[in-house]
Parts: C-alpha cells; structure tokens; sequence
C-alpha cells in the first residue's frame, strides 16, 4: 500500500506540527504584543534544524565562511533543451525571439539613487500618500547596515542580555533618500505581504517564529510594527497573500504547506486551522517547485493560481476549475519564474462586465532538479519562454512567446502605460544561496498589445549592478521603477561573489525619453479626485502640450502597488478605464472624462496609483481610494 505522505514530506509535516506544539507551550510573557516572546521562540522552532532541500546551514543566524568552502573554479553550464526538443505548446509551434525597434535612441537609464539602503531589500512595497517605499529583510543574521534609533535594542535572551541593536525593516523616502528604522522581533524572512483598504499593511509569515505570525504596520508617519506570532493555523514560509473581491487576504501554501488559510479579521485573533489544498500536494516534488505560487484575483471573484494552475472559490473553498499545464519546465520557486496579470481593459459601463483577463508566465527552469544541481555546481540555462493564458475563457490555451534572453528569478512589473518591464535575475541556475550564475543586466520591456510578433520584446539599457537572489522592483507614482537588494548569502557578506547589495537604483523606461519630455502630460493640482465609488464617472484635468488630440490616444489606468519578493509581485493588479471624452478646455489644459472601476472583483477596494497617458506617456500618478 503506497503511504499518504512520502517519507520527506512526512517529515517536514511532523517538523510543522512540532512547531506549533513548541509555540503553544512557550507559555506567555510580557515581551510580545499577544502575550507570547518571539525573542525566545526560535530555540524550539529551530532545535533540530530541519529545513528541507533549501538554505540548509550549520548555523542559523549565519556563518560568515559558508560561501568560503567552494569557490567554484570547475563552474559547469548545462545548455536548455533546444525548443524543438520541448513539448510545443497548445496553439501552435514555438517562433523565433524577437526584439522590437526603438521609438527612439532612448532606451531606459538606471541611475544610483542611494549607496546604502540600511537593510538587504528582500521584500518591498510602495505606500500609499506617503513618499516611502518599504523595505526588510529578515531577523536571522542580526545585523544590516542601520542601527535602531535612540540606542534602542531588542532582546533576545532575557537570561543572557543578549541584544540586537540592529534594525531589520527601514522606510526608504523615494525623494530625499531618508532612511527611518523601524523595529522588528518575528523573522520575516521569506514572507509574504499586502495593502489594506486603508493603506496600511498586513505581512504573514517568515521563519522560525515568524512563520505562524501576522504583522501589522500602519501607514507613515504611524509606522510601528504590530506582531501576533500565533495568528496564522499553519506555518506561512515562501507563502503568497491575495486580496479578495469582498476585501479578505489569503494566504496560500508555503514551506510543508499544502493548505491555505484567510488572515483573521479583526486584528489579534487567530485561526484555528487552515483548508487542506490537494493541488498544492499534488504539485510538489523533491526540489518543492510549487513554494511563493503565483495568485491573481480573477474579475469573475475567483482566485487563479500557479502554471499547472486552477481557479478556486473563496467562498465555497473549492477547485472550479483546471487549465491545461503550461510546458516546457516549472516556473514556481525555487525555479523561479515571475508571473503577471496582464492589465484588465474595461470596455463598457455594465456594472457586472467581466474583462478579458490573461496571466503571463515567463522564465523559470526546464528541468524538475534545478536546485539539487545547482548545490552540486551544475547551472542549467534558465528558461527562455513565457506562455500567456486567458483565464477568463471557456476552454483557453497557452499561448507561447520567447523572450530575448532566458532568466530566473526575475521580476515583473506593470508600467502605467501597461507595458511589462522585466528586471533582475539570472540566466543560469535557481533560487537559493549560490546557486544561480549570469546575472541578466538588460531589462526586457514587453508590449503584450503589440499587433504584431516584432514588437512584442525590446532590450533596454543594461545596469553595472548584479540583482540575483533576494532582489526586488517596485512601481513608484513617479513612473521610474526602484530597484534594490541582492543578497545570495547566508548573512551580510560583501566578498562573496555576489556580495550582498545595499546599492539602490532608479530605472527610467523608455518614456522618460528626453526627445518627448515636453510631450508627456500632467495632473493638475487638485485636478483628480482622492476617492472613487464603482460606476462613478470621473473627471481628470490634465495639463498637455498638443495643439490636437483623439479620444483613442488616451488611457486612464489605475495600478495597485505590488508586494514584491523573491521574483513574486503579489496583488500587482492594472486596471484600464472606460475614458468617455477628453475636451480641450484652452490654454493647454484638457478634460479627460472616465468611469471607475465596474465592481471589487475587477479592482478590489483599497488605494491605487491613477495615470493619464497619453501616445505611450503617462503623467506622473496621483493616490486615489478606490471604495
């Protein structure tokens, strides 16, 4: 009789159960904001150290000589199946990789925008009205680049004294560069994360005792994390979080996971357990390919997940549906491929319409054992495709594309003119520490709306600066993209082959052209409202240096900051609006007449980044509350 679990799973659920078990009986003190000391819950929760295939080490709170031990002199690359050796995709054959012409000579530009970000950008998120990009790393290695303010410290052992001075999540100001620390105690290594309706943000899980732990932090100035280390029912490492049509978050699978819960919704409770999720157990293997899943929210209210992927109920907590298997490898960490919902286009007023919606899956791994080559010294060539599927439709295929360089553990994020801009990464090997080679400097911008196959891809202007494991791209109002982090090792190491990155820089795509400056349109001042209903109509003054325009030549679009970490942008969502009209009012200025959003299940409530864009230039973005 073959056993329920393999012997390997078996052993992580029991670690997962006795972690729990250790958790409840840590018995409370007064350290901790629910009565609990997650200073001290690392000793049962880290005992015997077992981790699994990924970011095993001797000590957990690093060991500056672990890159030491090899330095890979005999560095093996393994080419990728040629694509006439892969399964073809539903829909016809594979076609040549194509890089679109230049509108112009201008390809993008990074620019070094702070030389010392205070911690490691593991994870990142812009916030709403408030100039500060968020950003952390883990509480592991207790250490980064700033200390705590005010000779503040946080306690480890009680007994001992032992203390961490050391802040491991800073606020970054996007314009003067100000770093503020902000103080941690729960490990959020390998977490997950998103944006209330109200701005604020809600983090689940990390490692040790952070892996049960939902944090919250309220938007700045208020900015001081709130931890409840036995909020979630099952330990949340490499985890997802969604937000949902009627404004609930899930969190989805993770570390011997194979379940999903929904965070408490009333802050401080905590679950009593999770809904077990067959499909993630029928997806792992022995690399666990199917950690940080990719989930979008659908526009018909039901949650898409992952490349061998379904569409589950959040109501009844049931499959719906599944879609074919997108071939060709495994895109899931620590494969490592990105994901985007492709920005929904609404076309009419109808309060119910449900627009086409198309996930892009690109990058990632062909082979089932990238990792466990990988710490072996062998690097496969990463994955070069990407598939596109239409979720929204009856009986959908995936549809294939090639990007112009393979890449791993990249990131994707949607620009408001609704272009892709993919960063970051590798172009041999998987996630995890040392175990990717060929960083892939050259940006890729994809136009998913090109009517044609050459336009689909365009290379743009490389950087000097690696951004391999741990990286992070985030979206800001101003239209340029931040992007920071790197750290392939087992702590803050510096001299290791890819030392770890406190460097940040800021990447200008292609419409910051100097040649079109003086085209791109701008929000007046008080020129569009804060706050939006579903349905309203909505009028936008525009400032706009064209002496004729066309209705067809504008967009309206509304973008919802990203959670970005580990090459997985989380509730990264684009919306296009209905425009009605646009009137010249004189002097330059124009009206642009628009609908919000038809329902929460094509823009669930919350803040959002509004752009006019006019010939491929968007203005400057202005926060607006979408309820």
């Amino acid at each position: 009789m073959k056993p329920l679990f393999p012997p390997r799973l078996l052993l992580l659920l029991l670690l997962s159960a006795a972690v729990v078990s250790a958790h409840d009986a840590a018995g409370p003190t007064a350290a901790g904001p629910d009565g609990l000391d997650p200073a001290n819950l690392y000793k049962a929760l880290n005992k015997d150290k077992v981790l699994g295939p990924h970011e095993k080490f001797g000590n957990p709170f690093g060991n500056p000589d672990d890159f030491k031990g090899d330095k890979l002199p005999n560095d093996i690359g393994t080419p990728l199946f040629q694509a006439t050796d892969l399964h073809e995709f539903v829909g016809g054959p594979a076609a040549a990789p194509v890089i679109s012409p230049p509108v112009d000579d201008f390809l993008g530009k990074f620019e070094l925008f702070t030389d010392n970000s205070g911690v490691c950008a593991m994870h990142a998120i812009v916030l709403p009205n408030c100039d500060h990009v968020l950003m952390y790393d883990a509480t592991i290695w207790r250490i980064s680049k700033i200390l705590l303010p005010n000779g503040q410290c946080r306690v480890l052992n009680e007994t001992t004294g032992e203390k961490d001075c050391y802040a491991h999540s800073v606020l970054l100001n996007i314009k003067n560069v100000e770093l503020v620390p902000l103080e941690l105690h729960t490990d959020t290594w390998c977490s997950s994360g998103g944006l209330t309706v109200d701005g604020n943000l809600i983090s689940t899980g990390g490692f040790q005792g952070g892996a049960n732990t939902v944090r919250h932090l309220d938007n700045c100035p208020k900015s001081v994390w709130r931890e409840y280390p036995s909020a979630l029912a099952a330990p949340r490492w490499y985890s997802t979080q969604a937000q949902l049509a009627d404004g609930r978050m899930i969190v989805i699978g993770g570390r011997a996971a194979q379940s999903f819960e929904y965070i408490p919704q009333q802050e401080g409770t905590s679950n009593t357990k999770p809904f077990f999720f067959d499909f993630l157990q029928q997806t792992t293997d022995p690399d666990e390919n199917n950690l940080y899943p990719f989930v979008f929210l659908s526009p018909d209210k039901n949650v898409f997940a992952n490349n061998r992927s379904v569409l589950l109920n959040p109501n009844t907590n049931t499959v719906v549906k599944e879609f074919p298997v997108l071939p060709g490898g495994h895109r899931n960490y620590p494969a490592s491929g990105m994901a985007v919902l492709l920005p929904l286009e609404v076309k009419t007023e109808d309060p119910n319409e449900v627009p086409d919606a198309e996930v892009l899956v690109c990058g990632g791994s062909a082979h089932i054992d990238s990792y466990t080559l990988a710490s072996k010294n062998m690097f496969y060539e990463a994955l070069q495709d990407c598939g596109r599927l239409k979720i929204t439709r009856p009986n959908p295929n995936w549809r294939r594309e090639l990007m112009p360089t393979s890449r791993v553990m990249g990131d994707m994020v949607i620009l408001p003119t609704g272009e892709v801009l993919i960063v970051n990464g590798a172009q041999r090997g998987a996630s995890g520490w040392g175990f990717a080679r060929d960083p892939n400097l050259t940006p890729v911008l994809f136009n998913y709306k090109s009517p044609d196959k050459t336009h689909l891809f365009r290379e743009l202007t490389p950087t000097t600066i690696p951004r391999m494991y741990h990286s992070t791209a985030v979206v800001l109002p101003e239209g340029k993209v931040l992007i920071a982090g790197s750290n392939t090792n087992n702590g803050y190491i510096y001299d290791a082959m890819y030392p770890t990155e406190l460097r940040v820089e800021k990447f200008s795509p292609p419409y910051f052209s100097p040649s079109r400056a003086d085209k791109k349109p701008k929000i007046v001042d008080g020129g569009c409202p804060k706050t939006m209903t579903y349905g309203q109509q909505v009028t936008i003054k525009i400032e706009l240096n064209e002496k004729k325009v066309f209705l067809k030549n504008f967009k309206v679009t509304m973008y919802v900051p990203a959670f970005t970490t580990h090459g997985v942008a989380m509730n990264q969502r684009l919306v296009k609006l209905l425009v009605k009209d646009a009137v010249n009012v004189g002097e330059g200025r124009y009206d642009v007449t628009c609908m919000a959003p038809p329902s929460s299940a094509v823009a669930p409530e919350g803040y959002f980044m509004l752009s006019v864009v006019h010939h491929m230039l968007p203005t400057e973005a202005v926060w607006v509350q979408l309820k």
